[in-house]
């Protein structure tokens, strides 16, 4: 599969649904998407999915690929990337939280338990005491995976004003968390 020749005529089968074309291209480039898709990841069940996800991709899409483009391993990593990035931000939008709402916990028991601190139950409650207007801007970027720009064309508010409010709030946001770990651990 060295030829472009030879990789015009494999992506032409895979187009044509041949599987036993694109069981060769699986074995030829499923070590590579799998390493990128692991550098991104950090994780090697997402990045076995992600792997299957870019496959899957290119079985339905063989014919996309335009030789005149560009190689097809670089195709085939673009595409593993792009997958692998979207992965990420899917994983970093579903925080995991403690499963009662925050506003019938009672604050004392949240903050006494090492359990609520790993699921985040404690981080929310803390973000609840910020001002509206940082813990919205908090929840929009760490929660909801968004970026500084994107919250500024949702919010309406210049850029400018979303980085301030952002770094006030975790600033106060890093205080409340002290605050609490120092109330926690003294007996």
């Amino acid at each position: 599969m060295n030829s472009p020749l030879d990789e015009i005529e494999l992506m032409r089968k895979i187009a044509g649904q041949n599987q036993q074309a694109f069981h060769a291209l699986y074995q030829q480039y499923g070590k590579a998407i799998y390493s990128l898709a692991y550098r991104v990841l950090q994780n090697s069940t997402l990045a076995e999915e992600v792997t299957q996800d870019t496959f899957l991709k290119v079985w339905r899409q063989a014919a996309h690929w335009d030789p005149d483009k560009g190689k097809l391993k670089n195709w085939l990593l673009t595409i593993a990337q792009f997958t692998a990035i979207d992965r990420l931000r899917q994983e970093r939008r579903q925080p995991h939280l403690y499963p009662d709402p925050i506003e019938e916990a009672e604050e004392t028991h949240i903050l006494g338990g090492e359990a609520h601190w790993q699921d985040g139950t404690v981080l929310k409650l803390l973000i609840a005491r910020l001002p509206d207007e940082q813990s919205r801007l908090i929840d929009m970027a760490f929660f909801q995976g968004m970026t500084h720009n994107d919250i500024a064309n949702t919010t309406q508010i210049p850029l400018g004003t979303v980085k301030t409010r952002l770094r006030s709030g975790l600033q106060k946001l890093r205080e409340l968390w002290l605050e609490s770990v120092n109330r926690t651990s003294t007996p």
